[in-house]
């Protein structure tokens, strides 16, 4: 009855939820500091901003007029956001889509056929795996060499490309390692990209949180052939729940306007994105830049809370992210063990990295936590490690 692609999506429970399942029916209650939802932690965006802001949306959008590549407003506020850091990427190339994770299945069937290879970082977020099921292409996994930085292993990046390999993903900030990709390995994957002649998926939903530097390189205007630079206001804005994302289109004339004709349909095919929040964009991206500039200072004082308590322990180590909202602890054994004792006994959920194709022994943990519990938490984790 049911397709090979379902029966690869059974979604069966791991030994570690069902753990945690039977330990908040006992009536426990349990920190997840596997979760980078921010929005449970304290850092929400402004109630009465946002409210306002929608009923005005509502207003305006109660005739429908839909645009396939989103509302035009919209898109230039999107191209002003790049345009204030630097990076041009005109209206025109920008298509909106409901997050990013639709973002990249409509990158995916873009790109690549049934059996085509995308190249995918590893660590590794376990969402690509069902994307690249749903759409047919198959993953090949490139390196981040962990002694070094988490930085991409170029060689081993080139050495994963074949006749099949239609494009490659770069996430920058990496979830869950938190490397931000330098100037330099940009410049190598943009001419790697144009002697394979591959697309670059640019995923960047964590680059507003920078935790030490300031400059973020990226792939936009890098002279590769082709860029799609995924982004959205789940992280950006701590608004999950808007659904709001978008796709920028840049590279080679002649491989972009291909491109954005076969975008606009598969996007007008679905037509995904919600009116309102299309007209509601603007001013949340503008009113919201207040908001911003403390949440980012926020993600910055809860890294530094929950590294003045990790920093001094003795029996793991890790490099300290460049970004983004999580790290990964280097064990000297049995992560799976250790994330359960955690949980059974601490009644704290973090990760085993194998959940993200890390190497043993690993933890992958959130730092978004609110500090009090931080505070409380890290030295609990600690005792049972």
């Amino acid at each position: 009855m049911f397709s090979r692609t379902a029966s690869r999506l059974r979604g069966d429970t791991n030994p570690l939820y069902r753990l945690r399942d039977d330990i908040t029916r006992a009536g426990h209650v349990i920190l997840d500091l596997s979760s980078g939802n921010v929005t449970e932690n304290g850092i929400l965006y402004p109630q009465e901003m946002l409210e306002e802001i929608l009923a005005d949306a509502s207003r305006e959008t109660r005739v429908y007029r839909p645009d396939s590549f989103g509302c035009l407003s919209a898109r230039e506020a999107i191209a002003g956001y790049y345009l204030d850091r630097r990076v041009l990427i005109p209206p025109e190339q920008i298509l909106l889509t409901p997050g990013t994770s639709l973002a990249y299945w409509y990158s995916f069937k873009l790109l690549a056929d049934d059996g085509d290879e995308i190249l995918c970082p590893r660590p590794s977020y376990p969402l690509f795996d069902y994307i690249a099921a749903l759409s047919g292409v198959k993953l090949i996994p490139y390196r981040l060499v962990e002694g070094h930085g988490w930085d991409i292993d170029l060689d081993n990046l080139e050495n994963s490309i074949s006749t099949r390999t239609r494009a490659l993903v770069l996430i920058s900030p990496h979830n869950p390692t938190g490397h931000v990709a330098a100037a330099n390995e940009i410049a190598a994957i943009a001419e790697l990209a144009v002697r394979h002649d591959l697309a670059i998926i640019s995923d960047e939903v964590f680059s507003e949180f920078l935790l030490e530097r300031r400059d973020f390189p990226r792939p936009a205007g890098s002279g590769a052939p082709l860029v799609l630079t995924l982004n959205g206001f789940s992280k950006m804005l701590a608004l999950p729940g808007i659904k709001f994302g978008w796709m920028g289109v840049t590279g080679d004339p002649d491989k972009v306007q291909p491109a954005l004709r076969a975008l606009e349909l598969i996007s007008d095919t679905f037509l995904p994105v919600n009116e309102i929040v299309q007209a509601a964009a603007p001013q949340l991206l503008r009113r919201g830049q207040r908001f911003l500039d403390g949440y980012v200072r926020e993600i910055r004082r809860r890294w530094e809370v929950a590294h003045k308590v990790l920093e001094p322990a003795t029996h793991w180590s890790y490099t300290a992210p460049d970004g983004g909202f999580y790290l990964t602890l280097r064990l000297p054994r049995d992560e799976e063990a250790a994330a359960e004792a955690i949980l059974g006994k601490a009644h704290i959920l973090v990760h085993p990295g194998h959940f993200y194709d890390i190497e043993p022994d690993h933890l992958v943990l959130s730092f978004v936590s609110e500090p009090e519990s931080l505070r409380a938490s890290l030295p609990r984790l600690l005792e049972h490690l």
